[in-house]
């Protein structure tokens, strides 16, 4: 059977991927900016496509039988231009690696001065941090409120987490149903009153109709000045224009932006995330959607698409089918 990988995201660890499965396949990779003949011929051949994309521009597929995404969104997925009897699946195993940045994120601003503390004991070699000449004082995350908006994978690792530090766990979901590690529940309409509550809000919820813009200024008048968003799960779950004037006004105190407004292209990687300059801001922590990029997710994602390869050479059920 055939493979075809299509795209940067996983040109450099197919080799991982083909290590763990156990049925025979050939494969064939393809970046971008590969010539688009060769791609097309080896697409005509293809049983999967390994791909974050597909859309009705793509070349004929007349033996495909799998779309299968290396990652848990499918938003460059055309569902509409999927042909009749190609299944889509996507992937997870991301939990773990984001809820512990989300973690580090609330520490550090827990831990406000151990940034500056380490830089200018580095620095100078001053003692001016330290407890024993009075220096600034750390907050402690222990008895704070953790609020996290969308109890999926993401969320429940994350309040696994948080409870392990002593902390109260609120979370905010479409659907309430008992969630470990969780203290009390509101419904997404609910939102205002879980909002007031919490010390840090974090978003892990999935983006749909319901949730688009979900935290706009209304909401962002509900929190409490001292109060940090962390958003790990889409940008525009959070209103750009409200986030920004939030942070800049001080209306909160902060906030961790993992997740974004506009993403690079594969052959222009300084695309502005925002049409804002939130980098001119002191009261953000901001990376590049790294969080959930570590070795540990590379192995189970990577472990899940290897069993759907061999699901479908097998002829048994396919992992997280979508369609």
């Amino acid at each position: 059977m055939n493979v075809v990988f299509y795209g940067s995201l996983i040109h450099h660890l197919t080799d991982t991927l083909l290590a763990k499965v156990k049925t025979p396949w050939s494969a064939a990779r393809f970046l971008e900016k590969d010539p688009k003949e060769e791609f097309a011929r080896a697409l005509a051949g293809a049983d999967v496509l390994i791909s974050l994309a597909w859309n009705a521009s793509f070349p004929p597929v007349p033996k495909l039988r799998l779309i299968q995404s290396p990652g848990t969104g499918v938003d460059f997925i055309d569902f509409a231009a999927v042909p009749p009897g190609v299944a889509v699946c996507n992937c997870y195993g991301h939990a773990e690696g984001t809820a512990e940045y989300v973690m580090l994120s609330i520490l550090l601003w827990c831990h406000e001065h151990f940034v500056p503390a380490h830089n200018d004991f580095r620095a100078t070699r001053s003692w001016r941090y330290s407890g024993r000449v009075n220096g600034p004082i750390n907050q402690e995350l222990y008895g704070k409120t953790v609020g996290i908006v969308g109890l999926g994978a993401i969320g429940k690792a994350v309040a696994e987490r948080a409870k392990g530090f002593g902390t109260r766990v609120l979370g905010c979901n479409r659907t309430i149903r008992k969630v470990e590690h969780v203290d009390r529940q509101y419904a997404l309409e609910k939102i205002d009153e879980f909002l007031a509550e919490c010390d840090f809000v974090v978003v892990a919820a999935a983006l749909a109709p319901e949730t688009e813009r979900l935290i706009d200024a209304a909401r962002f008048a509900k929190m409490k000045p001292s109060a940090v968003l962390v958003n790990v799960g889409r940008g525009p779950i959070v209103d750009e224009d409200a986030l920004y004037a939030a942070l800049k006004d001080k209306r909160i105190r902060g906030a961790t932006l993992d997740v974004w407004y506009a993403y690079p292209r594969h052959d222009d990687l300084t695309v502005a995330p925002s049409k804002h300059p939130f980098f001119e801001l002191d009261n953000v922590w901001m990376t590049p959607h790294t969080s959930a990029w570590t070795t540990g997710m590379v192995e189970r994602r990577w472990s899940e698409i290897a069993r759907n390869l061999d699901s479908l050479a097998r002829g048994e059920p396919l992992l997280h089918r979508l369609k």
